[in-house]
């Protein structure tokens, strides 16, 4: 759980004890109860990976409240829906696999981590159950703990891009942009509001 760094920081500021004792208590290998309510109730998170040359990546998902699915207590599936096309984020997951979840509850305040093996899906079968998705990625939970939520603030509305049963979604500005009209995707994307 932790590496030399955070050892060494630990025993300068005299809370190894501490860290130990969360990891003895608050570190599990799948998702409770509690922090199932808790991902059922979000439409956001955030999600971290590693590219290929090392560097962090994070990208925030968001959606509509419990669009990230609990299929048990030891997978979730995340819903991909259209973005920049850089795909950066499950293409790091099929690099390497490895994906770090954070999900913020600004309401309790709280935060929850998990980590997981990513899996990226495109089939029909897959992405048809979430509206408008692209893909999916699956996480295999592997590591699931809390995080002090005491400086997290108050959220506002549900973006009006997050894609809707029966609604087209509009097109975001940075898609009218001239310079990337000749490079943007010739595919229509499903459910988008045409130009």
């Amino acid at each position: 759980m932790y590496g030399p760094g955070a050892r060494a920081l630990q025993d300068e500021f005299d809370s190894r004890r501490l860290a130990d004792r969360l990891v003895e208590i608050t570190v599990h290998d799948e998702l409770d109860t509690g922090d199932i309510a808790l991902v059922r109730e979000q439409a956001a998170v955030w999600v971290a990976t590693v590219d290929t040359d090392g560097w962090p990546d994070v990208s925030y998902k968001g959606g509509n409240r419990g669009f990230v699915e609990v299929v048990d207590p030891g997978e979730l599936r995340l819903p991909i829906f259209n973005g920049n096309g850089m795909w950066r984020t499950l293409g790091n997951v099929r690099d390497n696999g490895r994906v770090a979840l954070l999900f913020v509850d600004h309401e309790r305040p709280w935060r929850m981590r998990v980590h997981g093996h990513g899996e990226v899906r495109t089939d029909p079968a897959s992405t048809a159950p979430f509206v408008e998705a692209e893909a999916v990625l699956v996480i295999r939970v592997v590591r699931v703990f809390p995080n002090c939520g005491r400086y997290i603030h108050q959220q506002g509305e549900i973006s009006p891009y997050v894609p809707q049963p029966g609604k087209p979604t509009p097109i975001p500005d940075w898609k009218r942009l001239p310079a990337l009209q000749e490079v943007l995707p010739a595919r229509p994307r499903v459910g988008e509001a045409s130009s």
